[in-house]
């Protein structure tokens, strides 16, 4: 899978309706207890790898896989050896209902 340019996957994440586009880097062997996010978001991991554990279910993500997560859904992450970067758009404001 070739992985688009942060800009391209931050235009294409704006014009589905994401407002928010950064890239996050998590050092070796971090561990992200329990949580969530007041926002929607998916992302693109770009280097290294992570596991996202949502329930009981468990993936393991490297380069080029692709994953999301809607707002206030509970998960965790782990992060590999080398630790990971993924570009992740965030939907913060809340979507324009017409």
């Amino acid at each position: 899978m070739k992985i688009p340019s942060f800009s391209e996957f931050a235009a294409l994440a704006r014009a589905e309706g994401y407002d928010e586009v950064l890239e996050r880097t998590w050092p070796a062997g971090s561990l992200v207890e329990t949580h969530a996010h007041p926002f929607a978001l998916r992302a693109l991991v770009v280097a290294g790898e992570m596991w996202l554990t949502i329930d009981d279910h468990c993936r393991h993500l490297r380069r080029g896989d692709a994953f999301a997560l809607d707002k206030d859904l509970a998960h965790s992450e782990r992060y590999g050896d080398e630790g990971a970067t993924y570009w992740v758009a965030r939907r913060v404001a809340p979507a324009n209902r017409s």
